[in-house]
C-alpha cells in the first residue's frame, strides 16, 4: 500500500484532531497536551492550525495511506524576533499497528526538508520522553543531537516523566535525512 507524504490543510482537521485525541489518549507521557484539554477545543482551533498561507506560523504533515491519516507531524516557528531561527517539531504521531513501515522516517524528513526552504530557520529543535528509545534512535539517525535532560518535564497523574531535548542544525545534513 502505498504512503503519501503532504502538508495537512483544513479539510483534514477532523482526521488530525482523532488522531491526536488518540496519541494523547493512548501515550500521555509523551505529549504534553492532555486529552481532555485538547478534546474541549473546537474544530475551528485544529483548522487553523492546518491553514496555509504567508502568515502560518505552523505547518503539519500527514502521512495519507488508503485514504486515511497514517501519522502526522507538524513544525512550528518561533514568532518573537530574537528566536525567529529557531522551529520545533511538535504532535509526531503514528499509530502503533502502522509503525516500522518507515512513517515516522518520511514524515522527520518532511518536516525537515521544509524547513530547510524558510531561509531564516537555523535549527528544529523537538523534545522526546526519556526511555523512548524507538523515536530517540529515529531522531539520531535523521540528524538531532541531545543538548539536555529536564527532569519531571510533565506530569500524568501522580508520575513524571522528564523529556530529552534535541536539535537539528539545518545547515547540516544528516544521512539518513
Amino acid at each position: 500500500m502505498t504512503t503519501t507524504i503532504k502538508r495537512l490543510t483544513p479539510e483534514y482537521a477532523s482526521a488530525y484532531r482523532a488522531l491526536m485525541l488518540e496519541a494523547y489518549a493512548l501515550h500521555p507521557d509523551a505529549f504534553t497536551s492532555d486529552v481532555g484539554e485538547r478534546e474541549a477545543l473546537p474544530i475551528s482551533w485544529w483548522e487553523k492550525r492546518l491553514v496555509v498561507g504567508p502568515d502560518a506560523t505552523e505547518v503539519v504533515f500527514g502521512a495519507v495511506e488508503a485514504g486515511r491519516l497514517a501519522g502526522v507531524a507538524g513544525l512550528s516557528v518561533e514568532r518573537r524576533k530574537k528566536a525567529r531561527h529557531k522551529s520545533t517539531l511538535f504532535g509526531m504521531y503514528v499509530p502503533h499497528a502502522l509503525r516500522g513501515k518507515g512513517i515516522g522516517h518520511d514524515l522527520v524528513r518532511s518536516v525537515l526538508e521544509h524547513a530547510r526552504t524558510q531561509p531564516q530557520l537555523v535549527l528544529v529543535q523537538l523534545t522526546v520522553t526519556e526511555g523512548n528509545s524507538g523515536a530517540q534512535n529515529l531522531y539520531d539517525r535523521m540528524g538531532f543531537e541531545v543538548f539536555g535532560i529536564e527532569p519531571y518535564a510533565v506530569a500524568v497523574g501522580e508520575q513524571y516523566v522528564s523529556k530529552v531535548h534535541m536539535w537539528c542544525d539545518l545547515r547540516c545534513r544528516a544521512a539518513d535525512a
